[in-house]
């Protein structure tokens, strides 16, 4: 009847409610977000990761993608399938031309490493879909916190290159001399 309709109308949006709650309070994605742009308190951070069951003691290195030309394939989406492994690789948009990759490193990786998959990620872009792209690469950082100093060093890489290394695509952080 009526009535039975109006209070299925009341639980369904409550339900939503909840639904949504639980997956911004639980989504790892956002939890790695906020880290990465300060957005959290240093002593939360932690205690957040051990409630995610998220390993927070594991090397990972973060990527800032670029857009610098584009047409109407998403490049998020093109990286984010790169990446496919959720629990692993976190992929998430800064701005409307920034990506950010924040990729879980094996133990032994150096720089040659990170340029090769910069490089890779720059060629898939522009070869396959005509978007160009210029690569930040922060250093590799050992623990949950150090990701943000990891994007700040991305960041700091793609300026200092857009102003000194105008005719490169890869940046990074490690070969400014900083």
């Amino acid at each position: 009847d009526d009535m039975a309709s109006r209070y299925a109308g009341i639980l369904a949006v409550a339900v939503g409610g909840i639904k949504q709650y639980y997956d911004e309070k639980y989504d790892r994605g956002n939890f790695i977000k906020n880290v990465m742009l300060d957005n959290i308190l240093p002593g939360d951070v932690y205690i957040k990761a051990r409630e995610l069951h998220f390993n927070a003691e594991i090397s990972r290195v973060v990527l800032l993608i670029r857009i610098v030309s584009a047409n109407d394939i998403s490049a998020y989406d093109v990286i984010q399938n790169l990446f496919p492994d959720k629990n692993k690789d976190f992929v998430f948009n800064i701005t409307e031309t920034d990506i950010v990759l924040v990729k879980e490193l094996k133990n032994a990786v150096d720089s040659k490493d990170l340029e090769k998959l910069a490089r890779s990620i720059a060629d898939t872009l522009s070869g396959e879909f005509y978007t160009r792209v210029n690569v930040g690469i922060g250093t590799p950082v050992v623990g949950v916190k150090e990701l943000a100093r990891s994007f700040k060093e991305a960041q700091m890489a793609l300026e200092v290159g857009k102003v000194f290394d105008t005719d490169k695509v890869i940046i990074s952080y490690d070969n400014l001399g900083i």
